[in-house]
Formats: C-alpha cells, structure tokens, sequence
C-alpha cells in the first residue's frame, strides 16, 4: 500500500521546510528519489502527488519538499502567503536548503538511505541540482526536467539597472495575480559567487549519470536552454520531448487523477533510467 510520512526541517535562516516522503509500506529502504521544485513552485503544486504516487508504486521512495524561501508557510502550504520570504530567497538560499534535505536523507533520521539519493529538478529547481550535483557525490544519479541553463535567464537583462537603484523588483504571477517581490539581494548572490552560481560550467563538472529532458513546446524555458547545457556535459542522456510545455501538460490546479501523457512518458523516462 502507499503511504505518505510528512516532515518539517528548519531550512535557511530557521525558515519551516514541508517535506512529504511517498512509498510502498512493503519497501521501506527503496531507493530515494529527492524532487526540487521550480520558481513559483511548491511541493503540492499541480501532478507533483500523482507523480509521487507513480514512482512510489514502481519501487521508489519519493521526497518533495517545500524551499524554505519559496513563500509558501506550514499553515499555507498551496499559497503564497510569506511574500517577506519569498523577496529574500536567494540561489545560494535554494543550494543551502537542498544540502539540509539530503543531509536529513542521509543521516537516517527518518529515513534511512544506504548508498545516496537520486535527484529530480524542474525548471530553477534544475539549475539547482546541476549545481548540487556537482558538487555532492551522495547524488548518484540527476534528472532534469525543463531546466534552466543560466539564473539571469529568469528576468529580462534591462531591469537590473532599475531593479539596483530601487533593490527591489516584482514579478508577475499570472495564476495567483500577485506582484511577486524579490530583493537585489538575489543579484547580490550571482554577483558574489559568479563560478558556483554558473550552471553550465557546473553542468560541465558532473560525473553522475543524467538525465537531461525538455519539450520542443517548452515556452518559459526554450529548447535552446537544454542545448546549452548538452553542449556542457555531452556525457547527459538527452532526450526531446515532441510537443512537450513546460511542465509537460501539467496545470495547478489539476483535477484528473491521471497523469497527462507527455508527464507519464517523463516519468517512465525517469523511472528507466534510475533503475538501470
């Protein structure tokens, strides 16, 4: 039967990260399969419980967490209800709460890894884990999953200038129609740490096996992102999905409790390549 234990971790600077760890109860030491979520994402959001449930019924353990700046709180896990959190999540933040949730993976604090983890990142989340892949060699596997190729992708290059002078910026959120603020202090962070902070040179760093997966459809992050990051590290699988979005015809909120067919083919995808 599947089962869901549920978590909460003090993430950076004391923030509450939600953690969610979906499995068979007859295969409690499967391999541990840890999901990072996207900008302007959550763990909860869209199919992310039906794909927990999928790689749960062939064999995996599955964790998704929350990132303790991505604005979302323990009382409001679906919202974005700490806007104050979210202005100061940083890239390094992101990187810092990742290494807490496979510390806590790795630790046998209730959950017990033997041999390292296996990492899924979407979107920022991807760019993420490129980098924590990198540099962790309890990653012993990476997918991506619509990932970006470079930070400063997120945000059109001419607002830098006025988003310095007046050190904060707002972002559209087209679902929720919030003004969603974020501090220079993000800029600060790339500015800081411009090698770490760079994923193709990171990308060109990893010797785990990956798994490199995008949409041809993909209009929030264009196919050309996933190019750039093959041309980094060619030793990826690299695989195009023909007509796939961003989120592989995902939507949040989402009512069927089937998986869409471009998100199923991912997860088959994921599934193949992790056992081998």
């Amino acid at each position: 039967m599947t089962r869901k234990e549920n978590f909460t971790l003090p993430g950076a600077k004391g923030r509450p990260m939600l953690i969610d760890v979906t499995y068979d109860d007859a295969l409690k030491n499967a391999p541990l399969v840890i999901f990072a979520h996207g900008f302007k994402g959550f763990k909860d959001w869209g199919t992310h419980n039906l794909v927990a449930d999928y790689f749960a019924q062939n064999g995996f353990r599955y964790l998704k967490f929350n990132f303790s700046h991505n604005g979302t709180t323990p009382d409001s896990p679906l919202d974005f209800a700490n806007l104050n959190a979210f202005s100061d999540n940083t890239f390094s933040i992101e990187l810092e709460d990742l290494d807490t949730i496979i510390d806590f993976a790795c630790s046998g604090s209730g959950i017990a890894v033997a041999d390292g983890v296996f990492l899924i990142g979407h979107s920022m989340g991807g760019g993420i884990s490129i980098i924590k892949t990198a540099e962790d060699s309890r990653i012993k596997k990476l997918v991506t999953m619509a990932s970006i190729s470079g930070f400063r992708n997120l945000w059109p290059e001419q607002s830098e200038v006025q988003w310095r002078l007046q050190r904060i910026i707002y972002m559209h959120n087209s679902r929720t129609g919030q003004q969603m603020p974020i501090k220079s202090t993000l800029l600060d962070d790339l500015d800081t740490y411009p090698l770490r902070l760079n994923i193709p040179t990171q990308a060109a760093e990893v010797t785990q096996p990956w798994l490199l997966v995008h949409g041809d459809a993909d209009q929030t992050v264009p196919l050309a992102h996933a190019q750039e990051l093959h041309n980094a590290q060619p030793n990826a699988q690299f695989v195009v999905l023909p007509g796939g979005d961003h989120t592989f015809g995902s939507s949040h909120p989402y009512a069927s409790d089937t998986l869409p067919v471009l998100l199923l083919e991912f997860c088959d995808l994921a599934i193949s390549f992790l056992r081998k």
